[in-house]
């Protein structure tokens, strides 16, 4: 499902270059659950975005469901990300002048299909219990409750991989439990999750971990 191979981002710092990523290869599985962890800085959320087609590798290749992200235009990325891929971003993501059924269907709003997806959206949003919050504002949600909000509209276009990034930073134990559950039930349904994480006490929850140091991965 995903293959990276010998991924590396060089940026430039005091002058010099610094690998944010260096040399990563990994493999994930259809349905698989997968957590990077690392201190913040680590190059977890470069590599996500490398992932995500947002930034553009120094070196290597990436695959997702055998077609080759890394060689194709930034208009072809957009596409394909639109259409295989949620991306769950760390903290508040959510735009705060449109409701909460908005920001769900926001990734769909290009499409022809757009009432089925306002539909979806209400469906996803009353099987988490947050269907009476569909015409409010995210002003009026929780910390918890905006980032599962934030899992709905990153499942909204039914994508083949979720990427998730710190998505329990900032919650208490129990909204970071529900946010766990959630991912969990969404690779069990068959759908790739990659979640990066510091907080090891969610681990219990993925498939494969993976631990990141100063931009270098290894199998944990």
């Amino acid at each position: 499902m995903i293959q990276v191979e010998s991924l590396t981002k060089k940026f430039i710092r005091n002058g010099k270059d610094f690998d944010a990523v260096h040399d990563v290869s990994m493999q994930i599985n259809k349905g698989e659950f997968v957590a990077i962890i690392g201190h913040s800085g680590s190059g977890k959320t470069t590599l996500f975005n490398m992932i995500a087609g947002l930034v553009t590798p120094t070196s290597g290749k990436i695959h997702i469901n055998d077609r080759e992200l890394t060689g194709m235009s930034e208009n072809e990325k957009a596409v394909f990300r639109n259409r295989n891929m949620g991306y769950v971003l760390q903290g508040q993501s959510l735009l705060n002048n449109f409701t909460v059924l908005d920001n769900i269907c926001m990734p769909a709003y290009l499409s022809s299909e757009k009432e089925n997806f306002r539909d979806r959206a209400l469906e996803l949003l009353k099987q988490i219990g947050l269907e009476e919050f569909a015409n409010e504002y995210p002003s009026n949600l929780s910390g918890g409750e905006i980032r599962r909000v934030s899992i709905i509209r990153a499942m909204i276009n039914n994508p083949k991989v979720i990427l998730a990034d710190e998505p329990t930073s900032n919650l208490d134990p129990e909204n970071s439990h529900k946010i766990m559950n959630m991912l969990q039930d969404i690779s069990k349904s068959g759908t790739t999750v990659l979640l990066s994480t510091h907080e090891l006490e969610y681990l219990s929850y993925v498939d494969t971990v993976f631990k990141m140091v100063k931009g270098n991965i290894m199998n944990d």
